[in-house]
């Protein structure tokens, strides 16, 4: 949603404009915070300046969008919940700062964690040749999140990103070229493994955020994310295993022996995707991870 063109306000009219966000951020029961969040990435000032207020002297201050255009944005953030990484068209994920839209999954901290079990993972295997090299799939990519953390930590692999909407691949193309990362990663538009077919039996590991709320329990999330952010990346079926089910079904096919095969599920899921596991007949060393909350988060099973 950002413009590129440079827009110019003065530190006197930013700071009138800060402080009636905030009150009506409180008035709405919006986090305060993310005013000032969304102010350094709009405007690039440092939290120092924004705490002591020090910018309101600043005779220009350049912006990526007009005080207006924001202002327009800050109220559909209050009115319709629009989430505030969409208006800043950013969002921290690791140690990067990943280009988001509301064509894509905006990336949670807690999928972070998907990066370190496949890094673990992929150590303590002892295949050979070793898991870190080769080909390692993201399925349903998004905004390429997990394909970048992937890169980042197996520099020797080759990174396989999926997503059946071409506007999210356009976006994690993007974040891909921006963080330098373009030449590990290769962008397929397709459903799942299927572009990659011509690959079957050479995977060393497949990661995955695949959708998993049960149908019935997507109406009720929070605004934010309810009128905000792609279904397509939300819904999983009546239980919520659809996409989950079918991941546990295809991999073996595609993965080589000892390959990694890893999701992120909904609490309350882990019982259920373990037997599916189990019961598929293809996988050992199943294991059931926590996220950072203590939550039953992650499945991880290599390939027998």
């Amino acid at each position: 949603m950002v413009d590129k063109q440079p827009k110019v306000v003065s530190g006197l009219q930013l700071w009138q404009w800060r402080n009636q966000a905030i009150q009506a951020a409180i008035a709405h029961d919006v986090p305060p915070s993310e005013v000032d969040w969304l102010l350094l990435e709009i405007t690039g000032l440092d939290r120092l300046a924004l705490r002591l207020e020090s910018f309101k002297e600043r005779p220009q201050i350049q912006m990526k969008l007009p005080l207006e255009d924001l202002d327009r944005l800050w109220q559909k953030r209050l009115h319709e919940r629009l989430p505030v990484q969409y208006i800043a068209g950013v969002t921290p994920w690791r140690q990067f700062q990943i280009a988001v839209s509301s064509a894509v999954l905006i990336p949670r901290p807690e999928t972070e964690c998907l990066i370190d079990l496949a890094a673990i993972a992929a150590a303590k295997s002892g295949a050979n040749p070793p898991l870190e090299s080769g080909h390692w799939a993201d399925l349903g990519t998004g905004s390429g999140a997990i394909a970048l953390g992937l890169a980042d930590i197996l520099p020797k692999a080759t990174i396989h990103a999926v997503d059946r909407s071409l506007e999210a691949l356009a976006i994690a193309q993007t974040n891909a070229h921006n963080l330098g990362l373009a030449e590990r990663i290769r962008f397929y538009q397709g459903f799942w493994w299927e572009p990659l077919s011509g690959l079957k039996g050479q995977f060393s590991g497949m990661v995955s955020n695949p959708p998993y709320i049960p149908t019935n329990i997507v109406p009720t999330l929070q605004p934010e994310v309810v009128n905000h952010e792609p279904h397509l990346a939300l819904d999983g079926g009546a239980d919520g295993l659809d996409c989950i089910r079918h991941l546990i079904d295809i991999s073996p096919s595609y993965l080589r022996p000892d390959g990694v095969w890893l999701i992120e599920m909904m609490a309350g899921q882990a019982d259920a995707v373990r037997e599916l596991l189990q019961n598929q007949g293809s996988y050992s060393n199943i294991q059931i991870h926590t996220d950072l909350a203590g939550i039953e988060r992650f499945a991880l099973a290599y390939k027998s």
